[in-house]
């Protein structure tokens, strides 16, 4: 059986840590392109990587470009191409430089592999998905953006610090835009069955939440970028789920019509994930605290892509 072809636009940290993720893992071959004056860099890369695999053991096959040509036919592709946020910057900050970059990019990866699912990563993640959807032409079931699964990740991995306990047993779920917006649901976070409120105080419940909402911030205040092992490691999360046509309940930035009361968007929702991409959005009840929260995440993700549409209006 042919092995899955796996594209990663960028090859800065994100997108060579997820290669790394992608290639230990024997999802597929995997190329990564960069721009012409990174040509070296990512070539250099991506054969340092190729030389690990006769010590982690995995068979794929490992090249570096600058030619959207040597990405035709992929599966997937995974677009993390954009400029990374600085100290002070927010999210929304890099709409106006990163919209003209995944703009460009959506519309190669269209022409080179028009059946593939894209999977954005670039931010600020929600108006950056609507921008590949619009300049690719793509149906939305092939067009997600990775943010979710890095979310609950955070949560995941702050709920296990304060417990002491493994992270594998911790399960949560987040709704709504990256970042500050995003709705926090430990209604539905568990630790093996038992509801995260039989074991940890309110208070502490809610720090994680926050920590979460911040976690990227945090990361750019102590190194001075944007993080990079776990943003990589969501997005392969939701590559193998394609790519193996698991049909994986993860929370994604896919597209919504009258679910959640979303009229027509993307924003971040759980959906089932298989072979062909987003092939169903999982609507769960909220209460009215939690409807609220939703109400007002979406509303900014609307915002954001109006922005989009303003500054840029053949994306409208």
């Amino acid at each position: 059986m042919a092995r899955s072809k796996i594209s990663i636009i960028g090859g800065g940290n994100v997108g060579a840590s997820c290669a790394m993720w992608a290639a230990s893992k024997e999802l597929g071959d995997i190329t990564v392109l960069d721009i012409p004056q990174a040509e070296g860099m990512v070539k250099g890369k991506m054969l340092d990587l190729l030389e690990c695999a006769p010590i982690e053991r995995f068979d794929a096959n490992v090249v570096g470009t600058a030619d959207y040509a040597d990405t035709a036919d992929s599966d997937v592709v995974v677009v993390t191409a954009g400029m990374p946020r600085k100290p002070g910057m927010s999210r929304d900050d890099l709409i106006a430089t990163n919209v003209q970059i995944v703009r460009t990019v959506a519309e190669q990866v269209a022409k080179y592999s028009p059946n593939c699912v894209m999977i954005v990563v670039s931010n600020p993640l929600d108006a950056m998905v609507y921008t590949a959807w619009k300049a690719s032409g793509f149906p939305t079931s092939r067009i997600l953006g990775q943010a979710g699964c890095l979310d609950v990740a955070r949560f995941r991995c702050f709920i296990a610090m304060e417990l002491g306990c493994s992270v594998e047993d911790i399960q949560a779920l987040l709704l709504g835009g990256h970042g500050d917006d995003m709705v926090p649901l430990p209604r539905y976070t568990s630790v093996h069955g038992i509801p995260v409120t039989q074991l940890l105080p309110e208070e502490t419940i809610n720090a994680c939440v926050e920590r979460a909402k911040v976690g990227g911030g945090e990361i750019v205040k102590l190194m001075g970028t944007s993080a990079y092992y776990a943003p990589a490691s969501g997005s392969i999360q939701m590559v193998e789920a394609i790519v193996k046509d698991k049909k994986r309940i993860l929370p994604c930035a896919a597209w919504c019509d009258d679910q959640y009361g979303v009229g027509g968007g993307f924003v971040g929702v759980p959906c089932v994930l298989g072979a062909g991409g987003m092939e169903k959005v999982i609507e769960i009840d909220l209460d009215a605290d939690e409807k609220k929260l939703m109400d007002e995440s979406i509303s900014h993700v609307k915002d954001l892509v109006d922005t989009v549409k303003t500054t840029f209006p053949d994306l409208a």
